[in-house]
């Protein structure tokens, strides 16, 4: 068979459902296999939509991703969801079509050197130097996406080798021997681990989206509930922890609780899952946490001690590790007295800084008011996806998620544009649950032309602009850090969202009135179809609490 039909098959064998792409002169050959393939495609309207809606899917199903894209042009265009799938640690596999073998290296019609375009900035890439490589290369960079910390793959297909016939044969194993990511956890390490929670006085648990992506939610509660321990998430964390639960301090970070902050600032010993201590959790480096000392649980052991010294580094996969914690904590019947202290400084911060903003009763839309009508109207039974800046911060602080995998949103590299098409992607998923991505009006406009696909595909996303008319986090700093020297931040009155909807086939609403705004997203989430709501907020509205940039948790202002 040809070579892009064994390609077809070997996806078929990976289990995959649905694609997202967009054809090209250098990818046709796969493109005619796919004429009869029995996957269903997702024609997007721009490739860089198309890698956002497989990390969408990936990230609402914990399956790997597929986009597919042409030479040149349609690869570089998936430099953004390469590297934002990279930062989160999303398993996506994205295909990528290339100029004839003879033309490479000599600047052809829409050549790119995708490999070292893309290099820094993948888990691994495959360029097929030969047709019979092209199955097991496919089977590979599947492999290699989902094991370990999971991350993005590229396997780049010259046109002339896609098209020629080989001997197909199925793959039925797949080893790596230069590539062996340890999953278990040293024993005596977690032993170490067990004993030093059971003398901390000032513990706290500190979990990131590595808790997500290994699936190790139910985990991570048993662990945080062996005893009375406090619980934090990241951004890409939250619903790993239910929020609504007695032990959650909320999320920490530049825009985290004052709770879980100081908690961290005064800890004696903070555990670590899944979760790299990122500078927007950190702040100031040198003063981060100065009492603590650190067990760190991560499937990569490039993360261990990169930033913040691990007192106790045990690698390997969240799910094992947490689970076998557990069991050796509960083997040494720790004093869960010793614990009433804390507990009590804890509750005097979340008593004396609860998050809080002021809310007109002039019908005025506060944008934090708008995410709590969101979940009003939701119920929480939803997969909210979001895009970048102030409504994303938002939508953490004041939406609790309660479950894993119902957040979806751009952690590491703060994508703009990310949230509608990874909407789209999470609803070809097939949850039961309606999705709904929460976009600024700035961020949104990146990627709309995927409102066309949602429309032509029937999937019925509801998106939400929380639309104050700015580039709002990039107004917030240049109002508090650069004198309200406000430089290129204003957005206008443009477009009209509604008619815009209306003119990629999808419904438009606008909402300007606090009264009714729960009501209103409630109609807005009966409509079948993509949905699109404008919602006129306060304009100039901050996120607060906030760490400012290089300082010490403990410095929060707001």
């Amino acid at each position: 068979m040809r070579a892009v039909d064994a390609l077809i098959e070997s996806l078929k064998a990976e289990g995959v459902e649905v694609v997202f792409g967009l054809p090209g002169g250098a990818n046709l050959p796969t493109y005619d296999a796919f004429y009869d393939a029995g996957i269903r495609h997702i024609l997007v309207r721009h490739e860089a939509g198309g890698g956002h809606a497989a990390e969408g899917y990936a990230k609402a199903t914990g399956k790997v991703g597929v986009a597919l894209a042409t030479s040149g042009p349609g690869a570089t265009n998936l430099v953004t969801p390469i590297c934002d799938a990279m930062m989160d640690s999303v398993p996506v596999v994205f295909l990528t079509g290339q100029v004839r073998t003879e033309l490479l290296g000599t600047d052809g019609f829409q050549e790119a050197d995708t490999i070292g375009i893309t290099m820094p900035i993948v888990k691994h890439s495959f360029l097929i130097q030969h047709p019979l490589e092209i199955p097991r290369a496919i089977h590979e960079a599947f492999h290699i996406a989902r094991t370990g910390r999971p991350g993005p793959v590229i396997v780049d297909i010259p046109q002339d080798l896609s098209r020629a016939d080989i001997p197909y044969e199925p793959v039925t194993d797949v080893s790596l021997p230069g590539y062996q990511p340890t999953t278990e956890g040293n024993q005596k390490q977690i032993r170490l681990a067990a004993k030093a929670l059971a003398n901390s006085h000032r513990p706290v648990v500190y979990a990131g989206g590595g808790v997500v992506n290994a699936n190790a939610a139910e985990e991570l509660r048993e662990f945080v509930t062996a005893d009375r321990f406090p619980c934090t998430c990241t951004l890409m964390g939250l619903g790993a922890f239910p929020a609504g639960h007695d032990q959650w301090l909320g999320m920490l970070g530049m825009h985290g609780t004052r709770a879980a902050n100081y908690a961290m600032d005064e800890a004696d010993l903070i555990c670590a899952v899944g979760a790299r201590f990122d500078d927007r959790i950190t702040g100031k480096l040198s003063e981060f946490a100065p009492r603590a000392k650190f067990i760190h649980i991560d499937i990569d052991p490039a993360e261990i001690s990169k930033n913040v010294p691990a007192h106790i580094p045990i690698v390997g996969d969240a799910r094992n590790i947490l689970a076998r914690l557990t069991a050796e904590y509960r083997a040494l019947d720790a004093d869960a007295g010793r614990l009433e202290g804390w507990w009590g400084r804890i509750r005097s911060w979340q008593e004396q800084y609860p998050l809080h903003y002021d809310d007109p009763q002039n019908g005025e839309i506060k944008p934090q008011y708008m995410v709590e009508a969101l979940y009003q109207a939701t119920g929480g039974e939803a997969i909210v996806t979001s895009d970048v800046g102030q409504h994303q911060m938002w939508a953490a602080q004041y939406f609790p998620f309660s479950e894993p995998r119902r957040w979806i949103n751009s952690g590491g590299l703060g994508t703009m544009g990310f949230g509608l098409p990874s909407a789209m992607g999470a609803a070809v998923a097939g949850s039961d649950l309606p999705v709904v991505c929460l976009a600024g009006d700035g961020s949104v406009q990146m990627n709309m032309q995927e409102l066309a696909t949602c429309a032509q595909e029937g999937i019925p996303i509801k998106v939400f602009i929380m639309n104050n008319g700015y580039l709002g986090m990039v107004r917030q700093w240049q109002e508090l850090f650069w004198d309200r020297r406000y430089s290129q931040v204003d957005m206008g009155s443009f477009p009209d969202f509604v008619k815009l909807a209306e003119a990629y086939g999808a419904t438009g609403m606008r909402c300007e009135s606090r009264d009714t705004l729960v009501d209103d997203f409630r109609k807005a989430l009966e409509v079948p179809g993509p949905v699109v709501i404008d919602v006129r907020v306060t304009r100039e509205e901050n996120v607060y609490p906030m760490i400012a940039p290089g300082q010490p948790a403990r410095d929060m202002v707001g």
